[in-house]
């Protein structure tokens, strides 16, 4: 379709009226009555030949061609609405969205951020932590850093820093550890990855005892509770280097494994600005220099 088709007005209208679930909500936020709002929904789902609303005794309900549009438009009206304001202010900027793992955001990114900002003083990072699930339109992301093999459906992916993983635990509880067999005697934390552990005690060379330690959703959960002498945690030490070097947790045995990398990740289906350039070569740069 050619999108200069489309009626600014219809799409504002529609938008509003999905996000708000009202017709007539969306009607006083855009200033005008909820008739004119019905005729310019009607009017954009005559033109695109699909329904985008279910009419209901009491209201409306998205179908699903509605369910996938409006995360696109309000993304739209968003990234419209931020550059104007800037252009009003006479200082433009612009604002990168990017998902991230909330570990590698926590331990490797946060404290490299002011680095980036030296070197590119007009892109501003907005992050929104996750843990390894993006949803690029529903988030507005125009990036995603994430941790497995790189291949993400959809997705075009560029490696950033592939771990290395061991075994971490508190001080008290190290003590109890005199060779790798010897973990099979206290809790085993883990993530949702169960093949974690049998990977690294394959590495070292021992049989691997049955996991009954608790589930995390992250790393840094991870971390926090080994601190705290709750069991050893299987973790990627180079996003916790502050945490060991201040002994508030160790690393008990010499032997590491690497179990997948982080990636940056875009869109195949959007073409890149200059800005997502200029962040993932930063970022991949960065990544090799192991600058901090």
């Amino acid at each position: 379709m050619d999108l200069s088709q489309l009626p600014l007005n219809a799409l504002r209208a529609f938008e509003a009226s999905a996000r708000l679930n009202s017709f007539t909500r969306a009607g006083l936020e855009l200033h005008i009555s909820q008739t004119a709002v019905s005729h310019h929904i009607k009017a954009l789902e005559d033109l695109i030949g699909v329904r985008l609303f279910k009419r209901m005794p009491r209201g409306v309900a998205l179908t699903d061609e509605g369910d996938r549009l409006l995360p696109v438009l309000t993304d739209a009206f968003r990234r419209m609405s931020a550059v104007l304001s800037e252009f009003q202010e006479g200082n433009y900027r612009e604002v990168l969205t990017v998902g991230v793992v909330s570990s590698f955001a926590v331990g490797w990114l946060l404290p490299r951020l002011e680095m980036f900002r030296s070197q590119f003083p007009t892109i501003d990072i907005r992050l929104k932590t996750n843990n390894n699930r993006a949803d690029f339109l529903g988030d507005g992301l125009d990036s995603y850093i994430r941790f497995g093999d790189g291949s993400w459906h959809g997705a075009a992916a560029e490696p950033v820093l592939t771990p290395k993983f061991a075994p971490i635990c508190s001080q008290k509880l190290s003590g109890k550890l005199g060779r790798p067999e010897d973990l099979g005697r206290v809790p085993l934390l883990r993530s949702y990855r169960r093949y974690e552990w049998n990977a690294w005690f394959q590495a070292a060379g021992c049989p691997a005892p049955r996991v009954t330690g608790h589930v995390f959703d992250s790393s840094n959960s991870l971390v926090e509770a080994a601190a705290l002498g709750v069991g050893a945690a299987l973790v990627p030490l180079d996003l916790f280097s502050r945490e060991l070097e201040s002994t508030r947790i160790v690393q008990p045995f010499p032997q590491t494994i690497k179990l997948g990398s982080y990636w940056i990740t875009w869109l195949k289906s959007r073409r890149e600005s200059p800005a997502m350039r200029a962040f993932r070569d930063w970022l991949v740069r960065s990544a090799e220099d192991r600058c901090v």
